[in-house]
């Protein structure tokens, strides 16, 4: 997930270390739900919370989460409203019944699996860029939310562009080899979906696109919503309408034509090389949608 960050924003690799450390990740607590906070992105114990390789920094949000299904919890405060009518002769109110639900989670809550994840964080000053390794709205937002907090008068919205994805995935469906923008060429896989009150949705997985079944389902109305790409024979990935990079991977040859990198290994090698690649395919696809489209 892309977006620009305010132009007249910087800060030192000290100062965002120290901005950081007062929101580090601490596992869940017993009867905790969910905690967030800043890991080093290295995974070493007491290690840096920024990197910079190659002018890029790059951060580590984790998120861990403690569920209860629902259906547990029900059950148990069935139980107790049962005892409670049982026993004293009265149905519990609704202000009750609420205090006892909540109860019952905190009780069950140290037995709850956890799961946690991570997004990574890449900070491109040059280009303004922050570039976020999540598909989630939700992970997004609370990525953001950590950054703004974090340094208040960093600035972050949308990567906007002239022509909406969906617009121009529609053209280069239809339009044949020739609608096709410069280092970019058509995957095996599109997603249609209609825009009528049906919400039909049309899935071509290792299909050809120039496939006239898919372009008849576009005559009928339908648009499409992801699109497998292909960038330079580099990279590939799935556009989605929301202007969100999925799938991405490196092609073969992408670390081949990196070896002076990559022999160095590790961290550093992979961001190198993913960083140089993902902000020229960035910048290509930006010029493929018409160009940025700059609030006045």
């Amino acid at each position: 997930m892309v977006y620009r960050i305010g132009a007249d924003w910087s800060a030192s690799i000290e100062n965002m270390e120290e901005a950081l450390s007062q929101l580090p990740y601490v596992p869940c607590g017993a009867t905790e739900q969910k905690s967030v906070g800043w890991v080093p992105p290295r995974s070493q114990q007491h290690g840096a919370l920024v990197e910079l390789v190659g002018g890029h920094r790059i951060l580590c949000f984790m998120i861990e989460s403690k569920a209860v299904p629902g259906a547990v919890i029900k059950r148990r405060l069935d139980e107790r409203v049962a005892h409670i009518e049982a026993t004293e002769g009265r149905k519990p109110g609704r202000k009750e019944s609420r205090t006892l639900r909540d109860d019952i989670l905190l009780e069950l809550l140290p037995m709850a699996f956890s799961k946690t994840g991570s997004v990574m964080v890449w900070l491109d000053l040059q280009n303004k860029r922050l570039v976020l390794d999540c598909g989630s709205q939700g992970k997004a937002d609370e990525v953001i939310t950590a950054l703004v907090n974090a340094f208040p008068t960093l600035q972050i919205s949308p990567l906007n562009t002239q022509v909406s994805p969906q617009a121009s995935m529609t053209q280069w469906l239809t339009g044949g080899a020739e609608a096709w923008p410069a280092h970019f060429a058509q995957g095996r896989e599109v997603e249609l979906k209609s825009s009528d009150e049906m919400n039909s949705v049309v899935k071509f997985t290792r299909h050809h696109l120039e496939d006239q079944e898919m372009r008849r389902h576009i005559d009928q109305g339908k648009l499409p919503t992801k699109l497998a790409m292909d960038w330079d024979g580099r990279v590939s990935f799935v556009l989605t309408e929301n202007a969100q990079l999925k799938k991405v991977a490196f092609l073969e040859g992408v670390f081949e034509d990196n070896a002076t990198v990559e022999e160095e290994g590790g961290f550093d090698a992979d961001v190198a090389i993913a960083t140089g690649e993902l902000s020229a395919l960035i910048t290509d696809l930006t010029e493929a949608l018409g160009g940025e489209l700059v609030a006045t």
